[in-house]
Protein backbone atom coordinates (compact mmCIF):
# COMPACT_ATOMS: atom_id res chain seq x y z
CA UNK A 1 0.00 0.00 0.00
CA UNK A 2 1.44 3.55 -0.62
CA UNK A 3 1.98 5.99 1.62
CA UNK A 4 1.88 3.70 4.70
CA UNK A 5 3.27 5.57 7.58
CA UNK A 6 3.44 4.15 10.49
CA UNK A 7 4.59 4.89 14.15
CA UNK A 8 8.40 4.77 14.68
CA UNK A 9 9.11 3.91 18.26
CA UNK A 10 7.57 2.18 21.04
CA UNK A 11 7.78 5.60 23.23
CA UNK A 12 5.21 7.56 20.35
CA UNK A 13 3.28 4.96 20.65
CA UNK A 14 3.32 5.11 24.89
CA UNK A 15 2.76 8.51 24.01
CA UNK A 16 -0.57 8.53 21.98
CA UNK A 17 -1.91 5.70 24.19
CA UNK A 18 -1.58 8.24 26.40
CA UNK A 19 -3.18 10.98 25.13
CA UNK A 20 -5.84 8.42 24.33
CA UNK A 21 -5.71 7.39 28.19
CA UNK A 22 -5.74 11.18 29.26
CA UNK A 23 -8.09 12.13 26.68
CA UNK A 24 -10.86 9.66 28.35
CA UNK A 25 -10.42 10.88 31.34
CA UNK A 26 -11.03 14.47 30.88
CA UNK A 27 -14.51 13.35 28.69
CA UNK A 28 -15.41 11.30 31.41
CA UNK A 29 -14.80 13.87 34.26
CA UNK A 30 -12.04 11.16 35.98
CA UNK A 31 -8.88 13.53 34.84
CA UNK A 32 -6.13 13.20 37.69
CA UNK A 33 -4.04 15.87 35.75
CA UNK A 34 -3.84 18.30 32.98
CA UNK A 35 -4.67 17.23 29.34
CA UNK A 36 -2.21 15.69 27.64
CA UNK A 37 0.91 17.20 26.59
CA UNK A 38 0.96 16.41 22.39
CA UNK A 39 3.79 14.05 21.07
CA UNK A 40 5.56 15.57 18.40
CA UNK A 41 5.14 12.84 15.80
CA UNK A 42 5.84 14.29 12.13
CA UNK A 43 4.07 12.76 8.89
CA UNK A 44 1.25 12.14 6.85
CA UNK A 45 -1.01 9.22 8.12
CA UNK A 46 -4.35 7.32 6.63
CA UNK A 47 -6.14 8.21 9.84
CA UNK A 48 -7.19 5.96 13.25
CA UNK A 49 -9.12 4.02 15.57
CA UNK A 50 -9.30 3.97 18.85
CA UNK A 51 -10.68 1.07 20.33
CA UNK A 52 -11.65 -0.01 24.33
CA UNK A 53 -11.37 -3.12 25.65
CA UNK A 54 -13.18 -4.70 29.07
CA UNK A 55 -10.84 -8.18 28.87
CA UNK A 56 -11.81 -9.58 25.35
CA UNK A 57 -15.26 -7.52 25.11
CA UNK A 58 -15.65 -4.67 22.76
CA UNK A 59 -16.82 -1.03 24.73
CA UNK A 60 -16.31 1.34 22.07
CA UNK A 61 -14.79 1.16 18.66
CA UNK A 62 -14.60 4.39 16.67
CA UNK A 63 -12.55 6.16 13.76
CA UNK A 64 -11.63 7.94 10.81
CA UNK A 65 -10.08 7.75 7.04
CA UNK A 66 -9.74 11.28 6.84
CA UNK A 67 -5.86 11.63 6.05
CA UNK A 68 -4.25 14.03 9.09
CA UNK A 69 -0.70 15.61 9.26
CA UNK A 70 -1.91 15.66 13.66
CA UNK A 71 -2.45 12.43 14.63
CA UNK A 72 -2.62 13.50 17.94
CA UNK A 73 -5.41 15.26 17.31
CA UNK A 74 -6.71 12.51 15.21
CA UNK A 75 -6.13 10.37 18.34
CA UNK A 76 -8.26 13.03 20.58
CA UNK A 77 -10.99 12.94 18.47
CA UNK A 78 -11.85 9.69 17.87
CA UNK A 79 -10.64 8.30 21.46
CA UNK A 80 -13.72 11.22 22.20
CA UNK A 81 -15.93 9.74 19.51
CA UNK A 82 -15.19 5.54 20.31
CA UNK A 83 -16.29 6.40 24.54
CA UNK A 84 -19.70 7.91 22.61
CA UNK A 85 -20.02 4.32 20.35
CA UNK A 86 -23.69 4.49 19.19
CA UNK A 87 -23.60 0.46 19.69
CA UNK A 88 -22.98 0.93 23.83
CA UNK A 89 -25.64 3.64 23.92
CA UNK A 90 -27.92 1.91 26.62
CA UNK A 91 -24.51 1.16 28.50
CA UNK A 92 -22.19 3.58 27.84
CA UNK A 93 -18.35 3.53 29.36
CA UNK A 94 -18.04 5.20 32.47
CA UNK A 95 -15.74 7.12 34.61
CA UNK A 96 -15.69 4.13 37.40
CA UNK A 97 -15.22 1.69 34.10
CA UNK A 98 -11.81 3.44 33.08
CA UNK A 99 -9.79 2.34 35.12
CA UNK A 100 -10.69 -1.45 33.74
CA UNK A 101 -10.22 -0.87 29.69
CA UNK A 102 -7.68 -1.48 27.80
CA UNK A 103 -7.17 0.95 24.95
CA UNK A 104 -5.82 -0.26 21.65
CA UNK A 105 -5.27 2.47 18.88
CA UNK A 106 -4.85 1.09 15.04
CA UNK A 107 -2.86 3.58 12.50
CA UNK A 108 -4.61 3.72 9.26
CA UNK A 109 -3.12 3.71 5.47
CA UNK A 110 -4.74 5.82 3.20
CA UNK A 111 -7.22 3.52 1.73
CA UNK A 112 -7.18 2.25 -2.18
CA UNK A 113 -9.68 0.86 -4.58
CA UNK A 114 -9.00 -2.79 -5.05
CA UNK A 115 -8.69 -4.31 -8.19
CA UNK A 116 -9.34 -7.26 -7.07
CA UNK A 117 -11.19 -7.66 -3.95
CA UNK A 118 -10.85 -11.62 -3.07
CA UNK A 119 -7.20 -11.24 -3.60
CA UNK A 120 -7.17 -9.25 0.11
CA UNK A 121 -5.14 -10.94 2.87
CA UNK A 122 -6.83 -11.46 5.66
CA UNK A 123 -5.47 -10.11 8.76
CA UNK A 124 -3.17 -7.95 6.77
CA UNK A 125 -5.92 -5.83 5.11
CA UNK A 126 -8.89 -4.05 6.46
CA UNK A 127 -11.79 -3.26 3.60
CA UNK A 128 -14.17 -0.24 2.87
CA UNK A 129 -17.18 -1.97 1.09
CA UNK A 130 -19.07 1.40 -0.05
CA UNK A 131 -22.32 1.68 -2.43
CA UNK A 132 -23.92 4.67 -2.55
CA UNK A 133 -24.78 6.34 0.64
CA UNK A 134 -24.44 2.23 2.54
CA UNK A 135 -20.90 1.45 3.72
CA UNK A 136 -19.03 -0.62 6.39
CA UNK A 137 -15.37 -0.98 7.47
CA UNK A 138 -13.59 -4.20 9.46
CA UNK A 139 -9.89 -3.18 10.86
CA UNK A 140 -7.37 -5.97 9.46
CA UNK A 141 -7.82 -8.08 12.34
CA UNK A 142 -11.13 -9.24 11.99
CA UNK A 143 -10.32 -11.57 9.96
CA UNK A 144 -7.80 -13.48 11.63
CA UNK A 145 -9.87 -12.88 14.91
CA UNK A 146 -12.99 -15.09 13.01
CA UNK A 147 -10.93 -16.95 11.08
CA UNK A 148 -12.65 -15.96 8.03
CA UNK A 149 -11.42 -16.50 4.43
CA UNK A 150 -10.66 -13.42 2.14
CA UNK A 151 -14.54 -13.86 0.66
CA UNK A 152 -15.89 -14.67 4.40
CA UNK A 153 -14.35 -11.32 5.12
CA UNK A 154 -16.05 -9.00 2.26
CA UNK A 155 -19.41 -10.83 2.56
CA UNK A 156 -19.86 -10.59 6.49
CA UNK A 157 -18.55 -6.57 5.72
CA UNK A 158 -21.40 -6.13 3.10
CA UNK A 159 -24.26 -7.27 5.28
CA UNK A 160 -22.78 -6.84 8.75
CA UNK A 161 -21.52 -3.65 8.31
CA UNK A 162 -23.36 -2.38 5.16
CA UNK A 163 -26.29 -3.34 4.99
CA UNK A 164 -25.86 -4.66 1.81
CA UNK A 165 -26.26 -8.38 0.46
CA UNK A 166 -23.70 -10.65 1.08
CA UNK A 167 -22.19 -10.87 -2.83
CA UNK A 168 -22.61 -7.20 -3.27
CA UNK A 169 -18.57 -6.72 -3.10
CA UNK A 170 -18.78 -8.60 -6.59
CA UNK A 171 -21.04 -6.03 -8.50
CA UNK A 172 -19.76 -2.94 -10.29
CA UNK A 173 -21.28 -0.82 -8.33
CA UNK A 174 -19.87 -1.30 -5.27
CA UNK A 175 -16.53 0.27 -4.09
CA UNK A 176 -14.29 -2.27 -2.17
CA UNK A 177 -11.07 0.13 -0.69
CA UNK A 178 -8.21 -1.84 0.96
CA UNK A 179 -6.09 -0.59 3.87
CA UNK A 180 -3.32 -2.26 6.33
CA UNK A 181 -3.14 -0.64 10.08
CA UNK A 182 -0.50 -0.59 12.88
CA UNK A 183 -1.73 -1.81 16.03
CA UNK A 184 -0.73 -1.57 19.18
CA UNK A 185 -2.21 -1.53 23.12
CA UNK A 186 -1.29 -0.40 26.54
CA UNK A 187 -0.83 -3.96 27.25
CA UNK A 188 1.91 -4.41 25.49
CA UNK A 189 3.82 -1.55 27.77
CA UNK A 190 2.44 -2.97 31.39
Amino acid sequence: MSGFRTIGSPQQRRQLLQVARETSEQVLGAAKREAPEAPSIKGRFGGAFVTFWNNKALRGCVGTFAPTTDINATIQDVTKASLKDPRFASDPITAAELKDLEIEISILSDPEPADDPASLIPGRHGIVVRRGMQSGCFLPKVATERDWSAEEFLSNCCTMKAGLAADAWREPDTEVLLFEAEVFSESQFA
